[in-house]
């Protein structure tokens, strides 16, 4: 398996994130699956990786106990509270990594004394190697620690070390970026059916395409700006529909990111 990192991966939660991430890191041959443990109450949540050999558990003690290197806790904040208070004994002085949004190193850190924080914030891509996550480090975490989640995480796509201060936002805006993009496509797609498209063939179209720039950014490393000016002509189709469009994304991008972090804090304070 290239590139496999020998290490444990325990996963506490698995329904669309932490079930991305693990299977993600299967995909990628990062974590075999025989190593890779994955809890859930949801026993339909579990089938899918029993099947491809990963081992099953019923809840996140059961899984704590079975001391794999690495805990990745993917439950909502909401939960994450009872399920630190059920492990927090087991995990002291273990590689803890949380993806739960707005729940703080220092809260993670106060409710499981002794554990190494990382914290996680992914998008839902990773299941597909194409997410992004931001990474913070908490006061116990070391160089290693942070370099092994960074390892985790880049193999599901682009991992970035960053300042907590800096982790909500980054939350906020390429956590839900993945959701922008869809309602930008489907929004569209409704604009070209209006206009006088077939709504499969004009998805189908906007789907690829959206791939297509995605792929020349970061292969060409472009700057967004300058490949919006490569399919602009002076006084063209294009530069008309940018005119109309462009004021009306950049006042709706920066309330949905208030929007966002607003929420977020909300978690935050329970």
């Amino acid at each position: 398996m290239d590139g496999a990192l020998f290490v444990t991966v325990g996963i506490v939660g698995a329904g669309s994130m932490g079930g991305s991430i693990a299977r993600g890191l299967i995909d990628a041959g990062v974590v075999a699956p025989d190593r890779l443990l994955v809890a859930d109450h949801e026993q339909a949540k579990l089938a899918p990786f029993a099947e491809l050999g990963a081992h099953v558990l019923a809840d996140g003690r059961a899984l704590v106990d079975q001391r794999p290197d690495v805990v990745v806790l993917a439950v909502k904040p909401q939960v994450l509270p009872a399920v630190m208070q059920t492990c927090a004994d087991a995990l002291a002085g273990r590689l803890v990594i949380s993806i739960a949004a707005g729940v703080t190193i220092a809260s993670i850190e106060g409710a499981l004394p002794g554990a190494r924080v990382v914290r996680a914030m992914p998008n839902l891509p990773v299941q597909v190697r194409s997410g992004a996550t931001a990474l913070a480090a908490g006061s116990l975490a070391t160089a290693d620690d942070v370099e092994l989640a960074r390892s985790l995480f880049s193999a599901l796509g682009a991992a970035v070390v960053m300042r907590e201060d800096q982790l909500d936002v980054s939350g906020a805006v390429v956590g839900t970026a993945p959701a922008f993009f869809s309602l930008f496509v489907d929004t569209l797609t409704r604009a070209g059916v209006r206009a006088g498209l077939p709504a499969q063939a004009c998805r189908e179209l906007l789907e690829t395409t959206m791939r297509g720039c995605a792929e020349q950014l970061l292969g060409e490393g472009v700057h967004p700006r300058a490949y919006m000016e490569r399919v602009t002509s002076p006084g063209g189709t294009t530069a008309a529909a940018l005119r109309a469009l462009e004021p009306l994304v950049a006042e709706g991008s920066e309330e949905a990111v208030d929007a966002a972090l607003a929420r977020t804090r909300e978690l935050a304070e329970g």
